[in-house]
């Protein structure tokens, strides 16, 4: 199974999440921002995480939503961090559907900075995907 880990982390809290996931499905988790994000060969699973900023996405996360091809991704998982809501998910949720991409109706949410236990959580709800 191709898979492929991408976050957006203002506070390091997502990037924290995007580890313990990565570390857990044996690959390196990517900031959306980083050159080497681009999907350019097929995915069968997308763990994708984001929070909200200002009751919206950053950025750098709408945009790279933007760039995602239902031809590259067979299937999305959405995370989030936020101290805020889980709006969040919802927002990337919806920019992975216009894209076309399938998306998983569960997700993994913390809220602020997550703990050892939150991590070791989020590592157990990415092996459950594959």
């Amino acid at each position: 199974m191709n898979i492929a880990v991408r976050y957006y982390s203002l506070t390091g809290n997502t990037k924290a999440v995007a580890d313990a996931v990565a570390e857990a499905v044996g690959v390196k988790a990517l900031s959306v921002d980083a050159p080497q994000a681009e999907i350019k060969e097929s995915v069968d699973l997308l763990f994708i995480g984001g929070a909200l900023y200002a009751y919206g996405l950053d950025k750098h996360l709408k945009v790279y939503l933007k760039t995602l091809k239902k031809e590259k991704v067979k299937k999305a998982v959405v995370f989030s961090t936020s101290w805020l809501s889980k709006h969040s998910v919802d927002l990337i949720k919806n920019g992975l559907k216009e894209a076309g991409i399938p998306v998983e109706e569960e997700f993994f949410y913390v809220k602020n900075k997550p703990s050892d236990e939150q991590k070791k959580q989020a590592a157990d709800f990415a092996r459950k995907f594959i």
